[in-house]
C-alpha cells in the first residue's frame, strides 16, 4: 500500500466529531502532547498517553516521512507537588526532576515509545512565558493584582467551555474553584504567581515569583511549533480546565483561529475492573510492573488491545495472554526479514482514528496465515516485535506448573503439622531463581522476574 494513498481519520474532541486529517504543512506536521509533572515514577495511567501518542508518532512518520513530523512533550519541572516532595524529603528541586525525568524516559523506553524530536523543561522557558503574560495584560486578557497575573475568563467568555462543552456558569457551579479576594471572576486562573525565598522563583515585572501550571504550555508550543499547529494531545482529565485554558490563553494572545487544530484525548486507565488507587491497593507504577517481571513490550501489547477513547482495564489475564501471544509471534519472526511495508490492512485500522484493536486483530490473522515478514513489518509500525523490546522473550520459556503444585502440596502439609520449615526452603529457592511467588489459599502463582533463571530450577 502506498502511504501516499492512506487518508487519516481521527475523532477531534474540538468538534466532536471523526474528521479528515489534513496537516497545516504536509512537509511538518506538529504534535504537541502534555507531558509528566516530575516528582515521582510514571503510574500506570500515566504511560497510556505515551504510547497512545507513540503510535500516532509513528503512523505520522510512516505516511508523511520521518523527518516530516514534529513531536514536542514537555516535562513540567517547577509545580507545588515538587517543592512539597523537596521540603519533605530535604533533597534540592534539580536533583528530583533531574532524576524523576530520567526514570520517566527509562521507563516509557522499556515500553518502546520512542523519544519525542523535542523534550522542553517548563523552567527553560521561563522567559516565553513572562512574554506571553505581558502580551495577554496589554490586550486586556490578564491582569495583575497582589503579586498574581490571572487570565480573566470574561474576556473570552463566549469561547471559554467549547472544547469541554461547558458554559462558564456551569463550569463555576460544578468546579472546585480557588475562590481569592484579588480575582474578579471565581473562573479567573493563576498565569503567575509570588514565590517565597524558599521556594524557586523567577524576576518579572510583577515580582519574584513561579508560572502557573497551564501558561507553560502555551508557551512552549508557540516556541516549538508556531502558532497554529495540527496535533494536540493527552489525557481527557487534561480536558478541563488545563487544555480550556490553554486555549484560552493562546487563542488570545495569537487570534482566534490559531493554536491546536485536532484535539485528541484518551480515555482512562482501571486495574482489574476499578479505579486504580492507593487506597485500594491497585496503585502501580510503571517500574513496579516492570520490576515485577512483566515486560515493556507484554505492558504496551495489552494497552494497545484497547481503542485509546474507550477505559482501558489492565488485568493479570490479558497479561499472560499477551505474552504468550508476544512468544508465538517472535518465534514465527525470529530470523527473518520484515516485508517492505506493513500489511494494508493494518494501515487502514490505525488510519481509521487509532485503531489498534483492529490492527492488533490483523496481526492474529498475519500469524495464523504464517506471513512472518508481513506480521513483522506490521507489528513494528505498532512499536512491537523491534529488537529493543525483544531480549525478554529470548529467555527459555518453561512449564512453571509443576514447581506450583509441589510448593502449594508442601505448605498444605504445613499448615497440618505447623512447621514452614520446607516451605521456606522452597519459597527462597525459587525466589532465589528469579521468580515471584504468590500464595494464597487455592493455590501457588509463579511469575518470571526480569532476571528469571530456570536452571537454578533443576535442583529442585
Amino acid at each position: 500500500m502506498e502511504t501516499k494513498d492512506i487518508v487519516i481519520k481521527l475523532q477531534n474532541t474540538k468538534t466532536r466529531k471523526k474528521e479528515v486529517f489534513e496537516p497545516i504543512d504536509a512537509s511538518n506536521v506538529r504534535m504537541y502532547v502534555c507531558g509528566p509533572t516530575v516528582y515521582d515514577r510514571a503510574h500506570l495511567g500515566n504511560a497510556r498517553p505515551v504510547v497512545v501518542f507513540d503510535v500516532l508518532y509513528r503512523l505520522l512518520r510512516e505516511v508523511y516521512g520521518e523527518d516530516q513530523v514534529t513531536y514536542a512533550r514537555n516535562f513540567t519541572d517547577v509545580d507545588d507537588k515538587i517543592n512539597a516532595r523537596a521540603a519533605e524529603s530535604g533533597r534540592p528541586i534539580g536533583d528530583i526532576t533531574a532524576e524523576t525525568t530520567q526514570w520517566f524516559l527509562d521507563d516509557m523506553g522499556q515500553l518502546g515509545a520512542l523519544e519525542p524530536n523535542h523534550m522542553p523543561r517548563a523552567t527553560e522557558y521561563i522567559p516565553q512565558m513572562v512574554s506571553m503574560i505581558e502580551d495577554l495584560i496589554a490586550k486586556g486578557h490578564a491582569y495583575a493584582a497582589e503579586g498574581h497575573v490571572l487570565f480573566a475568563v470574561d474576556s473570552w467568555k463566549e469561547l471559554y467551555g467549547k472544547l469541554s462543552g461547558r458554559s462558564v456558569d456551569d463550569m463555576i457551579a460544578g468546579a472546585r474553584v480557588e475562590v481569592a479576594p484579588y480575582k474578579k471572576n471565581p473562573m479567573d486562573f493563576v498565569l503567575w504567581k509570588p514565590s517565597s525565598d524558599e521556594l524557586p522563583g523567577w524576576d518579572s515585572p510583577w515580582g519574584r515569583g513561579r508560572p502557573g501550571w497551564h501558561i507553560e504550555c502555551s508557551a512552549m508550543s508557540y516556541d516549538l511549533l508556531g502558532e497554529t499547529f495540527d496535533i494536540h494531545g493527552g489525557g481527557n482529565d487534561l480536558m478541563f480546565p488545563h487544555h480550556e485554558n490553554e486555549i484560552a490563553q493562546s487563542c488570545c494572545a495569537h487570534g482566534e483561529d490559531s493554536f491546536a487544530r485536532f484535539w485528541l484525548h484518551n480515555e482512562m486507565l482501571q486495574v482489574e475492573g476499578k479505579k486504580m488507587s492507593k487506597s485500594l491497593g491497585n496503585f502501580f507504577t510503571v517500574r513496579d510492573l516492570l520490576d515485577q517481571g512483566y515486560p515493556g513490550e507484554v505492558i504496551r501489547l495489552v494497552f494497545l488491545q484497547t481503542h485509546y477513547r474507550k477505559p482501558m482495564d489492565w488485568t493479570e489475564k490479558k497479561a499472560k495472554e499477551a505474552e504468550a501471544t508476544l512468544r508465538k509471534w517472535r518465534a514465527l519472526t525470529a530470523g527473518i526479514e520484515p516485508a517492505s511495508s506493513a500489511a494494508a490492512a493494518v494501515l487502514d485500522a490505525l488510519a481509521d482514528d487509532l485503531n489498534t484493536a483492529g490492527a492488533i486483530t490483523v496481526l492474529h490473522k498475519l500469524a495464523a496465515a504464517d506471513d512472518g515478514a508481513g506480521l513483522l513489518a506490521s507489528a513494528q509500525i505498532l512499536g512491537l516485535l523491534t529488537d529493543e523490546l525483544g531480549e525478554w522473550a529470548s529467555a527459555p520459556s518453561i512449564d512453571l506448573s509443576a514447581f506450583e503444585e509441589k510448593l502449594f502440596e508442601v505448605r498444605q502439609k504445613a499448615m497440618e503439622n505447623k512447621d514452614f520449615s520446607e516451605v521456606d526452603r522452597i519459597k527462597a529457592a525459587y525466589v532465589g531463581a528469579g521468580l515471584e511467588v504468590r500464595m494464597s489459599k487455592t493455590g501457588v502463582e509463579l511469575v518470571p522476574g526480569a532476571g528469571f533463571d530456570p536452571a537454578k530450577l533443576e535442583a529442585l
